[in-house]
């Protein structure tokens, strides 16, 4: 596995392996001597294995680490990304025959980690939102909250949502792009680390006042009161999509709807929240400093679409608030 993710890394633009170990322990030995760009660290390893190591490159480094994760190994890498992991890949099942789907999303995942590196980001200034004719106010009678979100959000996802109260005064729908099956853990790690109900999401269910996680490989719409799963196209390659649900909740629950897109790469949610706005409903934007990765979030405010940028922790606040 090491050579074939090496020869890989090697063939893609712009990418250099600075060094290989064959464990955790010989991997905080070298990173003694070199910080990388980013760490690629599998879950499975002798010796010292990849959340121990994670917890130890996270105690003296602020380099960025991508975990490689099995599908067998779903819970750890949940915790792995609880623990600072910026994101993941799932493994290719087969080494032999790696689709070029799966090397697109492993590059991009690469390229936009590397940027969030502290030691090579260039300080700006913080983002303003652009001149809006009329004011939008938050909803006084809050209907459903709606969240998106990628890369970093599943620790952000688990902070905000384990300080909520019950019982929930209204549905709050999440979409975070992961593959089938780690949603299943990963709703349930929300459950347990949270006070209110959360379940992934299933096709066909009466909405109630609990928080429903999508299902990986499906996109979740709501209609008529329902949660409709469906395996349409993927939107900006990725399924399940921000879009898919942003655009229909808008339709339903129109200037009662409040909508958050947090942390993550691409441009998933900018035109889900033109919907929001165009039915009178509120979009909130998580800031840069405490973005992961501002691909969703920045793309979202500079198409003029966002009301409020506010920190995660601000975010959390808000949230509680407005489902109490």
């Amino acid at each position: 596995m090491r050579k074939v993710v090496t020869d890989l890394l090697e063939k893609m633009p712009n990418v250099k392996v600075s060094n290989v170990a064959r464990n955790g322990k010989q991997a905080l030995t070298l990173l003694e001597n070199e910080q990388p760009d980013v760490v690629l660290l599998d879950v499975e390893m002798p010796i010292l294995n990849g959340l121990e190591t994670l917890k130890k490159i996270k105690e003296k480094y602020d380099t960025p680490v991508i975990m490689l994760s099995a599908l067998t190994n779903k819970e750890v890498t949940i915790e792995a990304l609880n623990l600072g992991a910026a994101d993941f890949v799932e493994k290719p099942t087969n080494i032999k025959e790696i689709q070029d789907e799966w090397i697109r999303d492993f590059y991009r995942k690469i390229k936009n980690v590397a940027r969030t590196n502290k030691r090579l980001s260039i300080s700006h200034e913080p983002m303003t939102l652009p001149k809006k004719t009329g004011e939008t106010q938050l909803p006084s009678k809050v209907r459903a909250v709606v969240i998106g979100a990628s890369t970093g959000g599943p620790k952000s996802l688990i902070k905000i949502i384990q300080d909520l109260k019950a019982p929930l005064n209204v549905p709050i729908f999440i979409v975070q792009h992961m593959p089938k099956g780690f949603t299943t853990s990963f709703a349930q790690r929300m459950n347990e680390e949270s006070s209110v109900e959360v379940k992934e999401a299933e096709n066909d269910e009466l909405i109630l006042n609990k928080v429903y996680l999508c299902p990986g490989d499906y996109h979740m719409t709501i209609i008529n009161g329902r949660i409709i799963l469906n395996q349409e196209e993927k939107v900006h390659g990725t399924r399940p999509a921000v879009d898919y649900l942003f655009k229909t909740a808008a339709k339903v629950y129109g200037n009662g709807l409040v909508a958050f897109i947090l942390t993550g790469m691409g441009k998933d949610g900018a035109a889900g929240m033109a919907q929001v706005e165009r039915f009178g409903g509120y979009n909130i934007a998580q800031d840069k400093e405490t973005s992961v990765v501002f691909g969703m979030p920045k793309h979202a405010i500079e198409s003029g679409v966002v009301h409020e940028i506010l920190t995660l922790e601000a975010i959390g606040d808000k949230l509680k608030q407005m489902v109490r």
